[in-house]
């Protein structure tokens, strides 16, 4: 069944519902109406009696035996003395009519059958008449045909109003559905050919600020951070595998040429076996860096109070061993920031072999930590050109100058991840001599 189905039999439901309870509301008031009427008539004939008596000429004495009917309603006389007990043309008199006609008892209505006729009856005392009885009754069958032809017109009310209504809300539904028919196409087409580029997505209607123009601009947003990510993986697995097949290449050239000749005992078997355990480093850098690029991507951080300037004290202390060719130099300021300390530590450790690597010797590395958060390392190298400034935290992007150093290019890429995943960002300054990178974080409050 579809939406716009669904939504016509909704709209039929919902107006019959309201229709029929008009309906239960409005047949027992009509037939309530009715009843007072035809009561107030009656009561209206008994208190005519004595003027309808005089127009037919006819004394208090005698009275007519049987029933006069005047339009649809039946008058009786009973002149005294009134006696219980069958009567002519109409139902016998019980006690309590005798009552009423001595005054012992007021006048009162009921229903009663006669000749098999239901009949509303009033009982009253005869005005002019001491101790004389008037009976005025309505035949109620005849309000039978009334409250059945109302019963039909309800019922035809509440069956034509629900078919109206289901037939317009089917129209509107149309009209109203029509841009999510247009979302569903898109996505359909979206599955079919599994591209998900946003200006692919011309179908959807984004204009508006209803619902499903939210929605469809939602999907959008969402449909191309998908085609980004999915942009971005094919990219990587592109560029690791090109990287890797490198060293593994050259690793794998050097145990064949091990495995040949003379083996180990070639004179040119100790600077193959450096070669190669040199390339296997490589491997090995390569493959932690993948893994720490997949460990901070999608993760969500353990995030918990660190000292920014305790961290890059300690990424210092280890990395005076490794360099001692530069001088590194510390301006930390007390800082602290809600953040994942492994991933902190590693993204700082990046910043400042990225520096050692570049300075040349007796160049100075100065790592600053100010308390708003950010971290800075600055080196004295020979810089960066401007046309590589806005890659050089992408993955595996190296510039030219750099291919001929160390490195799998994923360092700083690691860095602008994590700091992205911390609600951060990165970001590189060119200094008259060398460049300075620069890691913000979000202070704790």
């Amino acid at each position: 069944m579809t939406l716009r189905t669904r939504v016509a039999l909704a709209g039929a439901a919902v107006v019959a519902a309201a229709l029929l309870a008009a309906a239960l509301v409005l047949y027992p008031a009509m037939a309530a109406g009715l009843a007072r009427q035809h009561d107030g008539e009656l009561v209206l004939a008994a208190g005519q009696a004595p003027r309808l008596l005089k127009a037919l000429k006819v004394n208090a004495d005698p009275l007519p035996a049987g029933p006069v009917q005047v339009g649809n309603t039946l008058l009786q006389f009973y002149p005294p003395p009134v006696e219980a007990g069958p009567v002519r043309g109409f139902a016998p008199l019980e006690e309590v009519d005798v009552a009423v006609a001595y005054g012992k008892s007021s006048p009162y209505f009921r229903e009663l059958t006669y000749g098999g006729e239901r009949y509303r009856v009033y009982t009253a005392p005869l005005a002019e008449v001491e101790e004389g009885l008037v009976r005025t009754a309505f035949p109620l069958d005849r309000d039978a045909a009334t409250l059945n032809g109302l019963k039909m017109l309800l019922a035809g009310l509440t069956l034509g109003g629900a078919l109206a209504a289901g037939a317009g809300a089917r129209l509107l539904a149309g009209r109203v559905l029509r841009p999510i028919g247009r979302l569903t196409d898109v996505v359909e087409r979206v599955t079919a050919t599994r591209t998900l580029a946003v200006d692919g997505l011309d179908g959807l209607p984004g204009s508006g600020r209803d619902e499903v123009a939210r929605l469809a601009r939602s999907f959008a947003t969402m449909a191309g951070a998908l085609h980004e990510s999915l942009v971005a993986q094919r990219r990587l697995v592109a560029d690791a595998s090109h990287e890797l097949r490198t060293p593994l290449t050259s690793l794998i050239t050097n145990l064949e040429l091990l495995g040949e000749g003379r083996g180990t005992a070639d004179p040119q078997a100790p600077a193959l076996v450096r070669e190669a355990r040199e390339q296997a480093g490589e491997l090995r850098a390569l493959v932690n860096d993948l893994v720490e690029l997949a460990r901070h991507g999608d993760a969500q951080p353990h995030v918990e109070d660190v000292r920014l300037d305790l961290v890059a004290d300690r990424v210092i202390e280890r990395a005076r061993p490794r360099a001692p060719h530069v001088r590194l130099r510390a301006e930390l300021a007390e800082c602290l920031v809600p953040a994942d300390a492994d991933a902190v530590e590693r993204a700082a450790a990046n910043l400042v072999d990225n520096a050692v690597k570049w300075s040349p010797p007796g160049g100075e590395v100065l790592v600053r930590v100010t308390p708003d958060g950010t971290l800075s390392v600055a080196d004295e190298g020979p810089g960066i050109a401007p046309a590589d400034l806005p890659f050089v935290f992408d993955r595996f992007y190296r510039a030219d100058a750099a291919r001929a150093l160390p490195g799998s290019g994923l360092g700083l890429a690691i860095v602008r991840q994590i700091a992205e995943a911390h609600g951060g960002s990165v970001r590189a300054e060119p200094l008259p001599r060398g460049v300075r990178l620069v890691l913000v974080l979000p202070p704790a409050a």
